[in-house]
């Protein structure tokens, strides 16, 4: 166990546990090309691609000084008195190798936003890590890369990077997952006996068409907006789902929607292709839990009086969109519900 401390005995991460000679690094620029540069390349010639270029960028190599400025939180180890810090941020450095903190063991929290890392086999000896921060880097791939050996692992982002698939995701102890901002196109591997642990995963932004592949019946929030969604698939498994956001996306229909949805609350639909009324009865499955439905700029919404239809299929609806649902708009559906009125197209 970890015991919080401000005593410092022995400072082991100021020093690696032991000692690792690599050869010297130095600086340099690396070119940064446009994002529609790569599918050009092939059979351009060097003047071509030069003036392709957008930048240079200057990379640094990682070394103990710009480790040890960047190491906090000091606490006791499981060694007697042997203290360490277990904090390290190394946010906006540069860096591309971060060889020289395989080392440092007693990390929990680290931080490596902001920089062009794209190999992460050098953090496998921080076994014991609970929160880590990869946004904003290079990686392209989770096959090969050292997540299975974090079996403490809670909190994990790997946000605006360019994995274009889940392959080799793992994390039997991750809550939180944030693969945001990528260009992820199907979602594979996402299995309940791999992610047990898992409330909270957001994928906004990827490349998705389809909800299919989500067998996480834990999942308490699961956030898909701007992606390319066109269909509601393979919801059957999120038992335990409260919120459910697919802002911005190319829903023409909410049908795959289903009954085992029992715990509900949150569903917002913004910005989607739903144009009649029909579309929308898949939301009778949601009766017993949703409280809140956001249907704003879908086409819908000047097509019918669609609060009131909604109403019609949620009389239990305590907010549509950034309004709460008045006492005259309730009696008015409970009414129409009364009297049969069921074509409400």
């Amino acid at each position: 166990m970890y015991k919080w401390s401000t005593i410092s005995i022995s400072f082991s991460n100021l020093l690696p546990c032991h000692q690792q000679h690599s050869p010297p690094q130095q600086s340099g620029l690396v070119p940064a090309y446009s994002a529609e540069s790569d599918s050009e390349d092939e059979g351009a010639d060097k003047d071509e691609k030069e003036g392709r270029l957008t930048d240079w960028i200057q990379v640094f190599p990682l070394n103990k000084e710009i480790i040890i400025e960047g190491l906090s939180l000091l606490c006791q180890t499981g060694k007697k008195l042997e203290h360490a810090f277990i904090k390290l941020d190394l946010k906006d450095r540069a860096l591309t190798d971060i060889i020289a903190i395989s080392s440092y063991i007693h990390i929990r929290f680290l931080d490596l936003s902001n920089n062009y890392i794209s190999d992460l086999s050098p953090l496998a000896s921080m076994t014991h890590l609970l929160w880590l921060k990869v946004d904003r880097n290079s990686m392209k791939s989770f096959k090969e890369q050292p997540l299975s050996e974090f079996t403490f692992l809670q909190w994990l982002s790997v946000a605006s990077n360019q994995i274009v698939d889940m392959e080799g995701l793992v994390g039997p102890s991750i809550e939180t997952l944030i693969l945001s901002g990528n260009s992820i196109q199907k979602i594979n591997g996402l299995r309940n006996a791999d992610f047990a642990n898992l409330v909270i995963l957001e994928l906004r932004g990827n490349q998705l068409e389809t909800t299919s592949g989500f067998d996480l019946p834990n999942l308490r929030k699961l956030y898909l907006a701007q992606n390319f969604i066109k269909r509601l698939e393979g919801l059957e498994k999120l038992e335990r789902l409260i919120t459910l956001h697919l802002r911005d996306n190319q829903l023409e229909t909410l049908e795959g929607l289903c009954p085992e949805m029992k715990s509900l609350q949150y569903l917002n639909i913004r910005g989607n292709a739903i144009a009649e009324g029909d579309a929308l009865r898949s939301l009778h499955f949601l009766t017993s839990s949703l409280k809140t439905l956001v249907i704003a700029e879908n086409p819908v919404v000047d097509a019918v009086p669609y609060r009131q239809t909604v109403l019609i299929l949620l009389p239990q609806l305590e907010r549509i969109d950034k309004e709460p649902v008045t006492l005259t708009e309730r009696t008015e559906a409970r009414r129409t519900i009364r009297t049969g009125v069921e074509n409400f197209g």
